[in-house]
């Protein structure tokens, strides 16, 4: 059966643009304070598999891109999906985040079934992502592009904004979102570029940009699609340093990489895509030993 000749075909038919981060944000050192720890807040620790997925099957055009995935996530977790270019990787993440809608199988996120749902509506219930491509509002600042991101904000009520006595509650609001927005900015070490246009930031300062929002919608789990793409090793260490200390808050990861040693040296399980299917689901130690693996992408065009 053939497949998508590139990944990036599957989320926006575009490639990859970033630049090389020759601005890249100033070195503050590699240690971040407890105080800039963001928590996990309303989390139902029950489930030790918050993301179930089942049989998922997509096509397209006659190709099928997802045949019949499945694999669970663990709470708490950093799990790696990787497989060559048109495995069906990004296109598994759209079908969870309910940017596409799946033609068979289902989706279960702390035990509801969130199939088919809007992205918004998923998001909501605290599974958030990122994309290949930063998508920041180009126009806006750091600041305003952050200030957009916080869930339940009562100012986007037309009357609450202008009636008195709900003025007050929507000032208070936006108080104690900007307190929090200047806390994950200093968190990602980019407060400095607040008052910056999104679309002068580097490559690696927008993949900052983009965690930096996904964490302000209050999320128990983050799906992060190539977040080290197009950024330099400096800035690649750090964003990995973000994710584990993120991780140690109680944060659970699924991220998607091409960098087969970035996922086998950081993550605990890795899951292996080729052809659209699941091809081998185990630790690091046990994808390498795995034949199938060795065959499909090691020894194939990756």
């Amino acid at each position: 059966m053939s497949e998508p000749t590139e990944e990036s075909d599957e989320v926006t038919g575009e490639s990859d643009g970033s630049t090389a981060d020759a601005d890249e944000v100033s070195e503050r050192g590699t240690e971040t304070s407890q105080d800039a720890a963001i928590p996990i807040e309303d989390v139902d620790l029950d489930s030790s598999t918050p993301l179930e997925v089942d049989g998922l099957r997509k096509t397209f055009g006659g190709i099928t891109a997802v045949d019949g995935v499945s694999f669970e996530v663990e709470r708490g977790s950093l799990t790696g999906l990787i497989g060559p270019n048109g495995a069906g990787k990004s296109t598994t993440f759209n079908l969870i985040t309910g940017m596409h809608e799946p033609d068979d199988g289902t989706v279960r996120f702390d035990g509801e079934d969130v199939t088919g749902l809007a992205p918004h509506e998923i998001a909501n219930r605290g599974l958030a992502r990122t994309f290949q491509i930063a998508r920041e509002l180009e126009e806006m600042t750091v600041l305003e592009n952050m200030m957009l991101a916080p869930k339940g904000q009562i100012g986007e009520s037309l009357w609450r904004s202008v009636t008195p006595g709900f003025r007050d509650d929507v000032q208070r609001q936006e108080t104690e979102q900007l307190e929090r927005v200047w806390e994950v900015l200093d968190f990602f070490e980019i407060d400095h570029l607040a008052e910056e246009y999104a679309g002068n930031l580097s490559g690696g300062q927008r993949k900052l940009l983009e965690m930096a929002r996904a964490l302000l919608t209050d999320p128990e789990m983050l799906l992060l699609d190539e977040p080290f793409a197009g950024v330099n090793p400096s800035l690649e260490k750090r964003l990995l340093e973000h994710i584990h200390e993120l991780r140690e808050e109680g944060y659970t990861f699924l991220i998607v990489e091409h960098d087969m040693d970035l996922i086998m040296n950081n993550c605990e399980r890795v899951i292996v895509m080729h052809q659209g299917r699941v091809l081998k689901d185990g630790t690091p130690a046990e994808v390498k030993e795995s034949e199938d693996v060795i065959e499909a992408y090691l020894g194939g065009e990756v």
